[in-house]
C-alpha cells in the first residue's frame, strides 16, 4: 500500500516541533535527564512508596518486556542490514526495498495482497538473487499478522534492524468528509493509526531483545505538518498523529532507559504514486504535483542512504529525514513562477 504525498510541504516552522531532542519535563510526562518519581501502589494496596526507578515503575505498570541496555548489551551495527518494510509490494515502498537491496542489505516485504506481495518478490528476486529478499502477507490493522510477520522475519533473517512504517492508506477517497462513508473513515484510520501502533509495539518488543537493537522509522504524509488537508481530512488527521506517536516512543524509551531500540519519522515529500495521480484533479493539485513531486525511485535514492549514514554512525539518537524540505519546496515553485520550469511535467494544467 502507498502512501498518499499530496499536499506535503515541509516548510520551516519557528516552533519547537523541529528539535531533534526531547525536553526535560517530569511534571508534564516528557523524558529528560532527570530521574522519574513514582508514586506507586504496593501488592497489599498501600500508597506512598516511591521509586525513582523508571524502569521498574514502568514494570509495576505492566510493561513487561521491555530490556534496557544494561540487561542486553548492545552489539555494533554493521552492513548488510537487514530491513523490513511495511506496505512495500508497489510505491515507495517498493522503491525503498529495491534501494536497500542496491546497497547489498537484506529485505522482507509484505502487502495485504497475496499477488502483490508475490510478483514484487519474483520481481526483486531476479535482479538481486532469491537470499537477499522475502516477502509474506501482512494486515497491518490485525495483531496476529503483525506478530506473524515478525516471526517470519525473524526466521529468515533472525533479526531486524530496520523496520519501516509504510503501510497507509487514503481508501482512494477524495472528497469533503460530510461524504466519505464509514468504511472509508475506517479504512483510513485503522490503517494509518491502529495498524502504525500495532506495528511500532511489535517491532519495539522484537528490537529491545536483540543484541543489535534497532530503529524504527515512521513514514509521514500530508497534514503531518499541522497544514489542513481539504478533501483528504482523515488522512490528514492520521498523519499529523504519525509525528505525536514517533514523539511519545522516543520519550518512553528514554523514560525505560531502553538504549539499543529508536523511533525516527521519516518524511519523502510528495511521491508520484497512483495513491497521488488518483487525487490530482484540480488545478492546484496538478501544480504542486508537477512543481514538487518526484518518483519514487528518486526519493527513495535519497532516502536510503541518509538511513544507512545515520546507521553507520552508530548514533541512537531521534532523527526526522526529509527529502522534500521547506527550503527547496520554496525553490521549486520559485523556479516555476519566474521561469515555468516544471510545467506540465506529469499532468497538463488548465
Amino acid at each position: 500500500m502507498a502512501s498518499l504525498r499530496f499536499p506535503a510541504l515541509y516548510f520551516p516552522r519557528p516552533s519547537g516541533e523541529l528539535r531533534r531532542h526531547i525536553p526535560s519535563s517530569p511534571a508534564t510526562g516528557t523524558a529528560g535527564s532527570d530521574p522519574v518519581e513514582c508514586n506507586c501502589r504496593s501488592p497489599a494496596g498501600l500508597t506512598g512508596i516511591k521509586s525513582r526507578n523508571p524502569i521498574e515503575a514502568a514494570r509495576t505498570r505492566g510493561l513487561h518486556g521491555i530490556r534496557a541496555e544494561s540487561v542486553v548489551q548492545r552489539e555494533a551495527m554493521v552492513p548488510p542490514y537487514n530491513v523490513l518494510i511495511t506496505g512495500s509490494s508497489k510505491g515507495i515502498g517498493f522503491a525503498l526495498a529495491k534501494e536497500f537491496l542496491k546497497a547489498g542489505d537484506n529485505v522482507v516485504i509484505c502487502s495485504r495482497s497475496a499477488e502483490r506481495v508475490e510478483s514484487a518478490v519474483q520481481s526483486l528476486r531476479e535482479e538481486f538473487g532469491e537470499q537477499h529478499v522475502w516477502g509474506t502477507v501482512c494486515d497491518v490493522r490485525q495483531g496476529n499478522d503483525v506478530k506473524a510477520l515478525v516471526a517470519f522475519a525473524q526466521d529468515k533473517l533472525k533479526y531486524i534492524d530496520v523496520w519501516i512504517n509504510n503501510a497507509g492508506s487514503n481508501a482512494y477517497s477524495f472528497k469533503p468528509l460530510a461524504e466519505a462513508s464509514d468504511e472509508d473513515l475506517m479504512e483510513v484510520v485503522t490503517t494509518n493509526t491502529l495498524g502504525l501502533m500495532i506495528c511500532c509495539r511489535e517491532a519495539i518488543r522484537m528490537m529491545s531483545n536483540q543484541p543489535r537493537g534497532g530503529h524504527i522509522f515512521n513514514i509521514d504524509g500530508a497534514g503531518s505538518d499541522g497544514r489542513p488537508t481539504p478533501r483528504f481530512a482523515a488522512y490528514g488527521a492520521t498523519k499529523r498523529s504519525v509525528v505525536h506517536l514517533t514523539k511519545s516512543l522516543q520519550a518512553e524509551m528514554q523514560m525505560q532507559e531502553v538504549k539499543n531500540v529508536m523511533v525516527h519519522n521519516l518524511s519523502p515529500g510528495m511521491v508520484t504514486t497512483e495513491l497521488l495521480m488518483s487525487g490530482a484533479t484540480s488545478k492546484q493539485a496538478k501544480f504542486f504535483i508537477n512543481v514538487l513531486a518526484e518518483p519514487p525511485e528518486v526519493v527513495a535514492a535519497y532516502i536510503v542512504p541518509s538511513i544507512r549514514s545515520f546507521l553507520s554512525n552508530g548514533s541512537m539518537k531521534p532523527t526526522y529525514i526529509r527529502f522534500l524540505t521547506g527550503l527547496k519546496a520554496y525553490s521549486q515553485i520559485f523556479s516555476r513562477i519566474a521561469f515555468g520550469a516544471r510545467r506540465n511535467r506529469y499532468l497538463v494544467e488548465d
